[in-house]
């Protein structure tokens, strides 16, 4: 059984104890007791971490909370899945509903997403409930009006996208010159999305006497060189910084051709019927070309991308999250902004064509505290990229091999009635064409 023995390997392995970094050994001997208990925040916060089930914070949390509670500048690196949307909303909640009350707009969080503006979004209200700080998010893709009439009730936090902000701004509906504490999360993404220029725009806007908190999940040269011009004597924080990929996530990759690929994740998601399984695809096509196959074989699934307007993507995530759909198929336009918890597996269907994606996919699930796995199906074209994957986390990614007999096995099992791949990419192609046309009319 071809994946059925795969997954088992990694199931045999899936809770073992997973070895410290050397240099993540002095902050795990510390705070290995520490909990949220421990900490004097204000009574309203405290109270709903408590009912958020948050009892120890992660590694990031620990070492990124005290500085933002004084207020330093802090420039923090840490992968995906770790906790980061806590490690400065829980500071900033605490430090907006302490000392003499404000009025108007006093935190920014540029995110690069609009799955990610909401999904920061919720952490500020599922924390800040009990104490009263307010949020909301802004983001394109949907109509204005409700954002703008959200902005003149007021907000403690507003967590945006570059567009949607500016486009507000210059319209006279947002002013940002009392914010007093400006946050870029997933500042390697913007970067990658071409927003530096957007960035350095909305430095201009600010005022000159801030605190700034630059969290990303990879560090290269031109990140480096914008953090160090927006921060001023920075707490650096950098977790695990040889191993991009999380501790919690155990990864391997398996070597499938292209047009049998739909076979092997059919099997995996019989074989695991009640496991959320996040489909990582490259292009807006291919997604509903998977989908189609899975439908072919009985199985439902739903897609994200960006060609889907925004009610859609919220209706997608909205039945994934809720486990009323199994399979979640995304390109990579939303690998940083799905914070959906008990994503069992991620299959890599497509391999990244930017290694960093591949840590930000695989970060989808193992989050927090909890455990994951991953598996990527590489074709023999896709080799390079595994390559440069392999290159930029500094160690080949586990091999699943699978024998000849378990592989045609697996694809004679399929449920598929009509095997030939090229045949149902055309039939799909000719369904996206007229869906597009009945959009236009």
């Amino acid at each position: 059984m071809a994946i059925q023995s795969t997954l088992c390997h990694l199931e045999k392995h899936r809770y073992k104890p997973v070895p410290l970094h050397p240099s993540a050994v002095l902050i795990h001997k510390s705070f290995r007791s520490m909990r949220f208990s421990s900490y004097s925040f204000q009574p309203e916060l405290s109270k709903s971490i408590v009912e958020a089930g948050f009892v120890k914070p992660t590694d990031i949390q620990y070492k990124a909370i005290p500085p933002i509670m004084k207020g330093d500048d802090v420039l923090a690196i840490a992968q995906t899945g770790t906790g980061k949307t806590a490690a400065f909303a829980i500071p900033m909640i605490h430090r907006l509903s302490t000392g003499k009350p404000k009025t108007g707009l006093r935190c920014l969080v540029m995110v690069p997403t609009r799955e990610l503006a909401m999904q920061v979004r919720g952490v500020f209200d599922q924390l800040g409930k009990a104490s009263n700080v307010k949020a909301m998010s802004i983001f394109g893709g949907v109509e204005q009006d409700p954002q703008i009439a959200g902005l003149l009730k007021g907000t403690d936090v507003l967590v945006a996208t570059p567009g949607r902000m500016f486009d507000l701004v210059s319209q006279g509906f947002l002013k940002l010159d009392a914010i007093e504490t400006l946050i870029l999360d997933e500042a390697d993404h913007m970067l990658d999305l071409g927003f530096i220029h957007d960035i350095r725009q909305l430095i201009r806007l600010l005022p000159q006497k801030r605190q700034t908190l630059f969290f990303s999940a990879t560090i290269d040269a031109e990140i480096k060189k914008l953090a160090y011009s927006l921060v001023i004597n920075p707490i650096r924080i950098q977790i695990s910084p040889n191993d991009p990929v999380s501790k919690n996530i155990d990864h391997s990759v398996a070597y499938i051709s292209m047009d049998d690929k739909r076979f092997f994740l059919e099997r995996l998601i019989r074989e695991h019927p009640d496991a959320k399984v996040l489909t990582f695809v490259r292009t807006k096509v291919r997604a509903e070309r998977v989908s189609t196959a899975l439908e072919r074989v009985g199985i439902k699934s739903v897609c994200m991308h960006g060609d889907m307007d925004q009610k859609l993507r919220n209706e997608s995530m909205g039945v994934f999250r809720k486990g009323e759909v199994q399979i979640l198929i995304a390109t990579d336009v939303s690998a940083r902004g799905i914070d959906i918890p008990d994503v069992n597996y991620v299959v890599n269907y497509d391999i990244p064509e930017k290694p960093e994606n591949y840590v930000h996919r695989i970060g989808r699930t193992g989050r927090g505290t909890q455990r994951g796995i991953a598996v990527s199906f590489c074709s023999p074209d896709e080799k390079p990229l595994l390559d440069e994957i392999a290159e930029l986390i500094g160690k080949p990614i586990q091999l699943l091999k699978i024998d000849k007999e378990s592989y045609d096995e697996t694809v004679s099992l399929s449920n598929a009635v009509d095997h030939d791949w090229r045949k149902l990419i055309a039939e799909n192609e000719n369904v996206v064409i007229k869906k597009r046309k009945k959009k236009k009319k």
